[in-house]
Formats: structure tokens, C-alpha cells, sequence
């Protein structure tokens, strides 16, 4: 596999961007110690989470630890300025106001060759690290640039594919990849260009898995490649959270989480349990990177991916209809 984690728990850190809410520093520092405490050693970032916020937060926290017992992935797409904006009017197209708790400093799209050694060369400073080693082309689909992604993707793949491919085949990044909400550009970048893998949030759940168990797992593992799960509680709504897709859940949603929550009530496990495993039972994923802005959570998510669920469960959510029949389950 193309893309292979340390260990299949990684730690998603957009919440250490102040994600939702204005999370002490401090406390921030502390979720990232007890991940390591924990036994994780993937870490992903991104200059988007809190306007570089959230880099700055992770570099400071794992300078203490030595750097080659750990990965690092982050991501290219967006440059942070100098300048300041309004946080609660910044542009992020369906998800807006996300973070509206992060840093004042202007965010700008650029998805060019120049622009993605540049968002690098930040990248490392922020993170105070003298290499990466995944790194991802951020969000160039539908969800943030509208009728005109496919222009933003066909940048980013004469842009930001080609430099990266370039390093990687260089040596100085292990892997790359589309860190995207969306299925369609990572079955396009297969056509076009020679990813390792994809960080794909949100799109292997047990909410919404369709589009990528027909479409993409099947392509990435023949390929050899590795998927990333991000988002495995799908903004916190599987996790007893009120977020889906970033925004406040709609009710169709709720409803269905309810049904999922009371067939697992039924078997007496967490359905954070089942959301956690269900990801990862795909063969082509590497691994999931469940956000977490409490020291507290990070055991909590590792002990509810080694829960034991019965078989029974798997057949009875199948028969629900509330995952594919064709999906794979953990072997009991």
C-alpha cells in the first residue's frame, strides 16, 4: 500500500484550528500529547485550519518528540497571507464560518507549481520540521468552487500534481494525494495523474459510502493505493455531535442517526464503535483520522476501534439498509 500509516488511528488536527469553537491553547497542546501518549504517530494538518493556526499549534507540541518516530501529512492548495480578513465572512464555500475561531490571516487559493513549493516551504516553518511526509492537494472539487472546480481541478493537476510528483519522485515527500469531501476528483486523478492515495473526509461512513465503495475503493486497490477515512463521525453528528458536513445537521440526518444509534443500542455498543470499524474494514483504507479537541478523546476513539461487535450487528445494519450489502465489515 502506497499509503501506510504507523498505526490505522491517526489524529485529524482541523480542531486544533479552533474548528467550531475558541479551544484553549493550552488544551490544544494537551489533545495533541495524549495522542502521542496514546501510541499515535500520524498527524494531519493544513494551512486552511484556523489560517495556519492549527500547524503552528501540532509543530510546537511534537518538537519535543524525535522526528523520524512520527509522519506528518499536510496540505497545498491555499497560501496564508500576511494580511487579515474577516473571519466570519471568509470564503470556504459550503463551509462557511468553520472556522471563525481561527487566526485573522487572509486565505487565498493557488493550486500553481509555484504556489504549492511556496505553501511547503510555510508549511515546514509553521510545523517546525524540516520535511513532510504526505502531502495532499486541498479541496480542488465542487463543494468550495462551485460550476467552476473542474478549472480549479485542471490547475491543480498541471500545477500542484506535477510539482508534488516531482518531489516525491525526488525523495523529499513520501506520498501524494487529493485531500477532498468528494469522490469525483480522486476518480479523476486517477485518469490523470499518479497519486499514492487519497485523504477522502467524510465520503467512507456509514452516512455516505456509496459513491466511493462503486467508484474509487475499488480503483485504489487494485492500484495499490491507500485511503485515508477522514471524518469518520461525519463532523461529529455519528460521535452525538449536532454537525454534518460542517454545518448544523438537517433533520433527515438526525433521523437516520437515530435509526443507526438504536440498532446499536440493541447489541449494547457504541455506535461511535461501529462508525470507527466500518471505516476501516475497507481493504484499501490505511487508516482514519477522527478529529479530536480533548486530550480525553484520543483513548476513547482508540479503545472504540479495538471494541469487540458482534457479526449479528453487521447483518442486521445491512438488512436496515443502512450500509451496502457489498460493503466490507469486520471479520468477527
Amino acid at each position: 500500500m502506497r499509503i501506510d500509516l504507523p498505526s490505522r488511528i491517526g489524529f485529524g488536527t482541523a480542531p486544533l484550528g479552533n474548528m467550531y469553537r475558541d479551544i484553549p491553547h493550552d488544551e490544544a497542546i494537551a489533545t495533541v500529547q495524549a495522542a502521542w501518549d496514546s501510541g499515535i504517530r500520524y498527524f494531519d494538518a493544513a494551512p486552511l485550519y484556523g489560517a495556519g493556526l492549527a500547524e503552528l499549534r501540532l509543530g510546537e507540541a511534537l518538537e519535543a518528540f524525535p522526528r523520524d518516530q512520527y509522519l506528518i501529512g499536510t496540505k497545498v492548495g491555499r497560501l496564508i497571507l500576511d494580511e487579515h480578513e474577516s473571519t466570519a465572512q471568509r470564503d470556504l464555500g459550503e463551509k462557511g464560518g468553520l472556522f471563525e475561531h481561527g487566526l485573522p490571516n487572509r486565505i487565498v487559493y493557488d493550486y500553481t507549481e509555484s504556489g504549492t513549493l511556496r505553501s511547503i516551504e510555510e508549511s515546514l516553518e509553521r510545523l517546525r520540521t524540516d520535511r513532510l511526509d504526505y502531502v495532499w492537494i486541498h479541496d480542488p472539487a465542487v463543494d468550495f468552487h462551485g460550476e467552476q472546480w473542474r478549472d480549479v481541478f485542471d490547475i491543480a493537476m498541471s500545477g500542484a500534481a506535477k510539482a508534488l510528483t516531482r518531489l516525491r519522485d525526488e525523495g523529499v515527500i513520501k506520498a501524494w494525494g487529493l485531500g477532498v469531501n468528494r469522490v469525483e476528483p480522486c476518480v479523476l486523478a486517477l485518469e490523470q495523474a499518479d497519486p499514492d492515495g487519497f485523504l477522502l473526509a467524510g465520503r467512507y461512513t456509514l452516512l455516505d459510502h456509496t459513491a466511493a465503495l462503486e467508484k474509487l475503493m475499488p480503483a485504489a486497490a487494485e492500484r495499490g493505493l491507500g485511503i485515508i477515512v477522514g471524518g469518520p463521525y461525519n463532523s461529529g453528528l455519528l460521535a452525538g455531535g449536532t454537525h454534518y458536513e460542517y454545518q448544523k445537521a438537517p433533520q433527515t440526518m438526525i433521523d437516520r442517526v437515530a435509526q443507526i444509534k438504536a440498532i446499536c443500542e440493541r447489541f449494547g455498543v457504541d455506535i461511535r464503535a461501529v462508525a470507527l470499524q466500518f471505516s476501516l474494514a475497507h481493504p484499501a483504507v490505511a487508516g482514519v483520522i477522527p478529529g479530536a479537541s480533548r486530550p480525553e478523546r484520543i483513548a476513547e476513539n482508540r479503545a472504540l476501534a479495538a471494541q469487540p461487535l458482534p457479526a449479528e450487528l453487521w447483518r442486521e445494519l445491512k438488512s436496515a439498509g443502512v450500509i451496502s450489502q457489498h460493503a466490507p465489515t469486520p471479520a468477527v
